[in-house]
């Protein structure tokens, strides 16, 4: 990973499916958020859970999501043309403490998504390769079960219509990644929930990119 990515950003509920999981409507408009650069890790690398991740409980999740890295400045850029500012496609894992994310932070999700580990990113695969990234399928699986799949098709929010949006006054940075959300299928979702532990492995594939494979252990 490049260790200079100078902004990670994510977009909250951008499939319907997941925001009614979670028993959220879809957002009137685009849900943004920020994760700390230094929690990203590669391909293979442990997410590790932290004692403050105990706190009140069990709560790591995973989010299975097609990451988007900026290849030059991009600054209010028309939607027709914002697809020519990508370098390439990253596979991504959201990984996210549920009651730091919603009740622990004073209502801000930065802190529960951006704990040492909580970005698993893939190798990029360049722009040229991936045609159209509006349809693209998202597989997760945990130890080996299927438990999300879902193409970006389905996304409320697509891939040229959220770079255009987020370059609206504010400058994309060459380097600067897009966590584009994830559809249903997450743990916190689950009857009952079903939060990562030491011992799982994580694997998330998306269609043209490969696979991406985290093991999970304890700090």
């Amino acid at each position: 990973m490049n260790p200079a990515t100078p902004a990670l950003l994510a977009i909250g509920r951008n499939y319907a499916d997941h925001a009614a999981e979670l028993g959220a409507a879809p957002p009137s408009g685009l849900m943004l958020f920020m994760k700390n650069p230094g929690s990203i890790i590669g391909d293979g690398a442990a997410i590790v859970i932290p004692a403050i991740c105990h706190e009140p409980g069990p709560q790591v999740d995973y989010e299975g999501e097609l990451a988007v890295e900026i290849g030059r400045d991009c600054r209010n850029a028309p939607r027709a043309d914002a697809l020519r500012f990508v370098a390439g496609y990253r596979i991504a894992n959201d990984v996210s403490a549920r009651w730091w994310q919603k009740e622990g932070a004073g209502g801000q999700f930065c802190r529960g998504k951006s704990f040492d580990t909580f970005c698993p990113l893939s190798g990029l695969t360049s722009a040229e390769r991936i045609p159209n990234p509006n349809a693209l399928q998202i597989q997760t699986r945990l130890n080996g079960e299927l438990v999300q799949d879902a193409s970006t098709a389905s996304m409320i929010w697509p891939v040229d219509a959220l770079i255009a949006e987020l370059s609206r006054g504010m400058t994309l940075r060459a380097g600067t990644i897009i966590l584009t959300g994830t559809p249903a299928g997450v743990g916190a979702g689950r009857k009952p929930p079903r939060f990562l532990a030491a011992g799982d492995v994580v694997e998330v594939q998306i269609s043209g990119l490969g696979t991406l494979r985290n093991p999970v252990r304890e700090a």
